[in-house]
């Protein structure tokens, strides 16, 4: 069940707030706060702030409207308060105090700078802020769990991701919405307002077009592309299942995993477990299991029906989770039972990230699971991509890396699973919280080092030599 804080500016005239306060508690809300606007010996205005859940939301206001006195003036929640006028803002680093500022930092100072970079393109780096800015691109066609809401209505998202950027990386993000979804339209876009950014953060754009995208994009530029959906989850998802797999005492290369839901993320996950060692593979659509030798219509589907490591059994999900030391489900809610999960191997893990319901509830699993994670911020071992994104682009920008190859993500997961100590390794606790201070450090580092090893690196940093 969610809860929200309801924000009810109201008007009371003659009538008591505490008869106010005993509807309200009794219609299932919650006072939190009262502020008083103004107030007369006929009247006052109050801002009352209400916990509710979403089911008693419209209950508990149309108990207040039926008060005799009671005048509604407004009603806005805390969420929609935190955006209004959007969340994040730019500001200048030199202040312009006088004719002498202004000559330096614009005309006719600036033009020395311009041509610098004119004469040594590489010098943008330094001398303005490419090094530590990242473009937030989506096309609004796949955003969170409300689909295909177009550009205008994904931009709150896109300025949440610029904030988390800044906030645990320290990097300056900027949320671009692009009105179109032709893949060579926004593909041409990216490329032509690359030369100001350091990396580009794909979001929520849909499959299977964003995979043509992000690979187009990685091809053709020469500055890191990252699908997040894709990558940033894969990332957090095997370094959650590091760490699961030391709790059950189970090695990588030993379990079959059965991952549901073979879009973006779905993807993406399958190819960071064959990457991180898993031998045994089951994809999973809803047309059944993709098997090896299998023929399909999606390029990425038939990539996995070509791996080895994909197993040639057919059927439904139902048919193989049979034996499944893991399941990673990227699909929807509701689709396994507690029937299915008994029909996993001994001590089995179920990562459930299905939004905002997941495949299968935590209190129908867990008497039957080792290890339960979901996506959500309400249960424990929350799988979140905010765990990687910061430090790996913390990373790259740090580096100069040209790309982010898979080398680099597997050594994020590596670092992200490193921050929970084995001494605080259990069923509960085998992900860090994304306000864990040493995790965009530890990400950072690990990636910088990647990318030096593998040859992506153009810049060496100081804390490196």
């Amino acid at each position: 069940m969610a809860y929200n804080n309801l924000v009810a500016r109201v008007e009371l005239k003659n009538v008591s707030f505490g008869e106010v306060a005993s509807v309200i508690g009794k219609a299932g809300g919650d006072i939190v706060s009262i502020d008083v606007i103004s107030s007369s010996t006929e009247s006052s205005v109050r801002d009352i702030t209400i916990e509710v859940s979403d089911k008693v939301e419209e209950q508990v206001l149309e108990h207040l409207r039926a008060i005799p006195g009671v005048k509604i003036i407004n009603v806005s929640d805390r969420t929609f308060l935190a955006h209004l006028g959007g969340k994040i803002s730019i500001k200048s680093k030199i202040p312009i105090k006088n004719r002498d500022d202004l000559s330096r930092v614009y005309t006719p100072g600036v033009a020395r700078v311009c041509s610098a970079i004119n004469e040594d393109p590489k010098k943008a780096y330094s001398l303005t802020i490419k090094r530590n800015t990242v473009a937030v691109i989506s096309d609004g066609s796949a955003v969170l769990g409300l689909g295909n809401i177009g550009p205008l209505a994904s931009a709150p998202v896109m300025e949440g991701k610029a904030m988390l950027f800044k906030q645990l990386a320290d990097v300056d993000a900027f949320p671009i919405c692009l009105d179109t979804q032709d893949t060579e339209e926004i593909i041409q876009t990216i490329k032509n307002i690359a030369p100001i950014f350091g990396g580009i953060n794909l979001e929520d754009i849909s499959s299977p077009r964003c995979f043509e995208i992000e690979k187009r994009l990685t091809e053709e530029l020469d500055i890191p592309v990252f699908h997040d959906d894709q990558h940033g989850t894969a990332v957090v998802v095997v370094a959650g299942l590091l760490n699961a797999l030391k709790v059950v005492g189970k090695k990588m290369e030993n379990v079959r995993v059965v991952v549901n839901g073979i879009g973006a993320a779905g993807v993406a996950i399958c190819k960071m477990l064959i990457n991180a060692g898993v031998k045994s593979l089951v994809p999973v659509d809803r047309d059944g299991a993709i098997v090896k030798g299998g023929t399909y219509p999606y390029p990425m589907w038939q990539w996995l029906a070509e791996q080895d490591q994909v197993e040639e059994q057919e059927g439904t999900l139902k048919d193989v989770i049979k034996d499944a030391d893991v399941f990673i489900g990227v699909s929807r809610g509701g689709i396994l039972s507690a029937a299915d999960v008994q029909k996993m191997a001994e001590d089995p893990i179920v990562f459930a990230m299905a939004n905002p319901n997941p495949e299968i509830s935590p209190e129908e699993a867990l008497e039957h699971v080792r290890v339960f994670a979901t996506g959500r911020s309400d249960y424990p071992n929350q799988i979140n991509n905010v765990l990687a994104f910061p430090g790996i682009y913390r990373g790259a920008l740090d580096c100069r890396a040209t790309l982010i190859n898979e080398p680099m993500k597997l050594a994020a997961a590596r670092a992200i699973a490193s921050v929970v100590t084995d001494k605080e390794l259990n069923e509960q606790y085998i992900i860090p919280s994304i306000f864990n201070e040493h995790v965009v450090s530890k990400v950072r580092h690990a990636v910088v080092q990647a990318a030096i090893l593998t040859g992506v690196s153009r810049r060496i940093p100081k804390d490196f030599r």
